[in-house]
């Protein structure tokens, strides 16, 4: 016997124990997906990215450089001062470098230099600009690097007639990188020592 419409039949029922089964098996299978990741799947591990980051690149150093001072023949020259960091902004460090020619007695002119890593793998850095020219006859003190700043004291001479051991004006100076070079801004002018 056939039933009739609206009559249901005996298996199509549902009770609580249907609904109760069969949202377990749902559960089941939810924490079993859940629980079953690729092998290296983390919730800590960052995304993947394209691009791995290359180790950091060391600054260039000052020793492995020939300066354009005119010292004499067998006269070394001295690097006084150094700092590094990515003065110009690209991801690799510069250094900046105060160097003179070496004595054991006076005080030789010195020349401002900022190097850069090498034109090819393997040479030497290279000097990218020089700041202050040893043939301008200054001296360099309280050279240092503020952020992407140098800065340091400029000391020169009023006249031919100062002696070299001491410069009787002083002037502070910074560079930044700015467009594609470095600008000196320089402070007041003409403070005597």
């Amino acid at each position: 016997m056939q039933p009739s419409a609206g009559q249901d039949l005996p298996h199509t029922r549902t009770r609580g124990v249907h609904w109760i089964s069969t949202a377990a098996a749902l559960g089941a299978v939810v924490a079993a997906v859940a629980l079953v990741q690729p092998a290296d799947a983390s919730q800590d591990k960052p995304a993947a990215t394209a691009t791995t980051p290359a180790a950091p690149v060391a600054p260039p150093d000052p020793a492995a450089v020939t300066y354009p001072l005119a010292c004499g023949d067998g006269v070394k020259t001295d690097v006084i001062s150094k700092v590094s960091g990515d003065l110009d902004g690209d991801g690799r460090p510069e250094t900046a470098v105060v160097v003179r020619c070496h004595t054991d007695t006076g005080t030789p002119p010195s020349g401002v230099y900022v190097l850069s890593a090498p034109a090819k793998a393997g040479g030497p850095p290279r000097i990218a600009v020089t700041l202050v020219k040893p043939e301008d006859n200054r001296q360099i003190s309280h050279f240092r690097l503020e952020g992407r700043t140098l800065m340091a004291t400029v000391l020169g001479f009023s006249s031919d007639a100062v002696p070299q051991c001491c410069p009787d004006l002083s002037r502070g100076y910074s560079w930044e990188w700015r467009d594609g070079r470095y600008v000196a801004l320089p402070g007041p002018a003409g403070t005597s020592v």
